[in-house]
This record gives C-alpha cells, structure tokens and sequence, in this order.
C-alpha cells in the first residue's frame, strides 16, 4: 500500500465556550484505504433537492449506514458512494466527478453495486449539549450494497474498561474517512488539500473520563510518529478500535479542538447500550 506522508490537520472547531464544530478528512501519516470497503462517502441533499454537505460512516449490512448526527441535519436525502477514490476525478469546473457521478448521481451501472441513493435518514437526537451530544444517526439505503465485509457494532461498554486501566495512552484506534488532509490558514491565500480518497490512520487513546469525554466521547491524538487524525469530510467516519485490521467500531468521528485539523479529536462513542438500542430500533431488516 503506498504511503503517503502529509502534516497533521483537523478541520472541526471546537471551542471551550461550547461552540463545536464537525470535522472531516483523514491527516498527518496516512495510507489510502483499500482495507475497509464498507466505508463510504454520504452526500446529503436539502428538500428541494440542493447539496448540502459530505460526511463519511460505515455500512453495518447491505442496507443500514451509520454517520454522524451533526452530518444529517436539514437532510431529506441522501446518496453513498463506496469507491475508494470516489471523488478522486471531481472537476472543479462541471462540480461533477465523471466517473463516479459524486456529489449528483451515481455512474452508469454503479447503483446497488458501488453506489445507493436514501430517503430514510434517522437522526439519534443531534443537537445535544456537551458531553453527550447525541451525535450519531442511521441512513437506511435504498438499493442493498453486497460487500464481502461489513463494519461491526461493539457489545455494550466495550470501551469501559479503558477508563480506569493504567497505561491506556497506548490503545490503539484506526480512523477512515474521505475529505481534507491538509488545512491551510485562510489569510496565506493557499487552497486546502483534499485528495478525495479513503484514507486511514492510526491514532492514541488520550482520554476517556474528563470534562468534555465524561464516558460519551472518545478523546484520540494522531500527531506525528506514524499516526493521523481526522479532518472536514471524515465526520460520521468510523474510529475502529485495534490496527487497520479491525472492523470493529467503537465510535463515529465527532469534533476536534482545532480549526486547521491539528489538533485533538473527538469522536462519539457507539458502545453505549443506549445508542445500541436505539440502532437496533431503527435499522431496516429485509
């Protein structure tokens, strides 16, 4: 897999007076993606049909699609494509990436196979104060996606016992998502760095318990040293808990502390059993 080496960025705001922001792409020591087929790119359109905003999330099965809350808010559709580099050939000029159909359509032949449209999207309560923001939703596809692997939910309090253990600073978690890589500052006149891809990275448990974490957020560090964090576009992205390997999801990717994506990054933990129930409710079974 080749790697590609890019300085650490975050595109979420977070701000202690409690003004949060999303966040989005994969950062800092990356790979592309090609381990985890399940990970797709959400698009989501307004009720007059406009786009609205990207996000990334995670197939459970062929038809049920977990993102962040935050990523469907004023959304009444929705459209997931699942090439790794699903907007790898977006024209700036015609907004359209030909080969895949992002961000309007899904290409020739793609739709139920690497592409799929919704009109079902479930938000599980986002917007909610800090710490438990709420920030989890399903989107439930039309067409069903038959991959070889999908994304797994945890049991109920799996990352419970890290809150206590000592030396929990060395847990290890994947992160995968499509959007920013590199951020600039506004004022240098310097575009931002999107390769609109899958990527992922490997990241650090920091913190579990604090005031902003308090058992409902994962608190993760991916600067330097082999790791990556998360950007604008990986929000609603999957934060596996283990290697690249793994599938299984611990949580979905929240909010950071910096607005240039070099910072601290927070995501939603998915192993409360209050969210569990609350998917196991609303996800389609055929």
């Amino acid at each position: 897999m080749h790697r590609k080496l890019v300085f650490a960025v975050f595109s979420v705001i977070f701000i202690l007076a409690i003004a949060v922001s999303p966040v989005a792409a994969i950062t800092g020591d990356w790979v592309e993606d090609f381990d985890h087929p399940f990970v797709g790119l959400i698009v989501f359109y307004n009720e007059d049909g406009e786009f609205i905003g990207r996000c990334s999330g995670s197939l459970l099965d062929p038809y049920n699609f977990l993102t962040a809350g935050h990523c469907v808010v004023g959304a009444e559709t929705a459209r997931v494509y699942f090439q790794q580099d699903a907007g790898v050939n977006f024209d700036p000029e015609t907004e359209i990436d030909p080969v895949t159909g992002y961000p309007e359509f899904c290409a020739a032949g793609t739709l139920g196979v690497t592409c799929a449209t919704s009109d079902e999207i479930y938000n599980y309560g986002f917007p909610q104060p800090l710490p438990n923001r709420h920030d989890v939703a399903l989107v439930v596809l039309d067409q069903p996606i038959t991959l070889s692997e999908y994304g797994q939910l945890p049991e109920a309090g799996t990352l419970d016992q890290l809150a206590t253990r000592r030396g929990t600073h060395e847990t290890l978690f994947t992160v995968s998502g499509y959007g920013l890589s590199f951020k600039n500052q506004e004022q240098n006149g310097k575009p931002n760095v999107s390769f609109r891809e899958r990527l992922m990275a490997e990241s650090k448990l920091t913190n579990l318990r604090s005031a902003i974490n308090d058992g409902f957020n994962i608190q993760t560090q991916g600067n330097g040293r082999d790791q990556g964090g998360t950007c604008n576009g990986d929000s609603g992205g999957p934060v596996f808990l283990g290697d690249p390997d793994s599938n299984l999801i611990v949580a979905v990717t929240s909010f950071g502390l910096n607005v240039l994506c070099r910072g601290t990054d927070f995501s939603y933990r998915v192993d409360q059993a209050d969210v569990l129930a609350w998917l196991a409710e609303h996800m389609y079974t055929p």
